[in-house]
């Protein structure tokens, strides 16, 4: 076991993105994490690694809030630098809003608050990248009184179109049947019942209409990158996603990766992170059009992605960079690291099982690629960890899978029709 820390982590959540952080410093640093959430969800279940609290109404304030007060009083003896670290939009967007409270005593690696609440509506997102020229797909605007006016909204792209939120933060709390991360609508009458279902069920904000790239899951590219307190970018780790979750409520979330090395990705996101003088992690989608030979930016995620731990798994251990920066000030005057230069040393990441995989990723030379490194063990999932497992979390990984195969068996086909 290592030497304890001269740091303390504290993650907010209790999903896979919080245990892959995590089981990165766990794997490094030998000591369990502290995590804070409002309810548990499977990930975190049965295991040592990560000690969580739960708390009824910690999701939102003035329980998010008035908690962290109590935690303040609680670390501000502690001489080391206590690192809190939201993994979901939600607690990401609660720590830059009460960052300047809480500072003195917790490292907050995140933008201010303005600048957190740009960058996660999609629609001031857009407007962001035409001031810095990265590019995205062509995008109308839809608004609640648009709908309001009962007129039929008229849109300017043929079907299918994508449809989405703009703010995703605010879509975390609307809930109706049929409801997903992203819709992609192949006809006038889905859109109508699409847009009256979205603004009937409380929704306010806008939404993002844009046209549809063509192209299945295996054109879609997944980037995290982690930029220093200094606005300088130390770490981009590209994933080829190569498979997505088809549940419908699920759509958008990769369940396989395969690390991909792409400098022109790399040099464009670069520029642009640290044009707009961004800090900490940050998590983009991105898909190929082969239309004009380019990659689009669908969004910015200002944490990492439930899926980021294929970036641990390739070597870049995800979770430590932000404890270099701000416990060890370690990362200034360093070059910035572009991942996956080797493909001897790639590591699948796998959120199904392998029988899943196989069957339901279209064939391709990624995928037959993927299939090689899983026959020679060249692969991992976030939950199956060799240090933490236990008969409960085998248990639970086996319900996980059963779950996967199940609705794999109900709605892949539906998706790609």
């Amino acid at each position: 076991m290592n030497k304890q820390p001269k740091f303390t982590v504290i993650l907010l959540g209790s999903d896979f993105n919080v245990y892959g952080m995590a089981r990165s410093l766990y794997s490094k640093y030998g000591q369990p994490i502290k995590a804070y959430a409002q309810r548990q969800f499977s990930p975190t279940r049965f295991t040592k690694i990560v000690n969580l609290t739960t708390i009824p109404g910690f999701a939102s304030d003035p329980v998010w809030i008035q908690t962290m007060r109590k935690l303040k009083k609680k670390y501000a003896s502690h001489k080391e630098p206590v690192i809190l670290i939201g993994c979901s939009d939600g607690y990401a967007e609660l720590i830059s809003k009460h960052k300047d409270e809480l500072s003195d005593v917790f490292d907050c690696p995140y933008v201010d608050y303005k600048e957190i609440k740009q960058l996660n509506d999609k629609e001031n997102f857009y407007h962001v990248c035409d001031k810095y020229h990265l590019p995205y797909p062509k995008t109308q605007i839809i608004t609640r009184k648009m709908y309001d006016d009962k007129s039929p909204i008229k849109q300017p792209f043929g079907y299918p179109v994508e449809l989405k939120p703009a703010n995703s933060v605010e879509w975390l709390k609307i809930q109706f049947k049929g409801r997903r991360k992203t819709f992609t609508i192949k006809s006038e009458k889905e859109f109508r019942h699409i847009v009256y279902e979205i603004y009937s069920h409380g929704y306010q904000s806008d939404l993002i209409l844009q046209d549809f790239i063509p192209g299945d899951d295996s054109n879609m590219r997944v980037l995290n990158a982690y930029v220093d307190k200094y606005h300088k970018v130390r770490m981009m780790c590209l994933g080829h996603p190569l498979l997505e979750d088809c549940t419908p409520s699920q759509i958008g979330n990769y369940v396989a990766i395969l690390p991909e090395y792409n400098k022109k990705i790399y040099d464009t996101v670069k520029k642009f992170l640290e044009a707009i003088k961004f800090v900490g992690y940050a998590n983009f989608d991105i898909k190929f059009d082969r239309r004009d030979d380019s990659f689009k930016v669908f969004e910015i995620n200002l944490r990492q992605g439930r899926s980021s731990f294929y970036v641990s798994l390739n070597g870049y251990n995800l979770a430590d960079w932000a404890v270099q920066d701000y416990a060890f000030d370690s990362l200034k005057g360093k070059p910035c690291v572009y991942a996956n230069k080797d493909p001897k040393k790639y590591m699948l990441w796998l959120g199904v099982g392998k029988n899943v995989f196989k069957h339901y990723t279209k064939d391709s030379p990624d995928k037959r690629t993927a299939m090689k490194l899983i026959k020679e063990g060249r692969y991992g999932r976030t939950f199956w960890y060799r240090k933490d497992r236990n008969f409960h979390r085998w248990l639970l990984l086996k319900w996980i899978d059963h779950n996967y195969t199940k609705n794999f068996e109900k709605y892949f086909a539906l998706t790609k029709e």
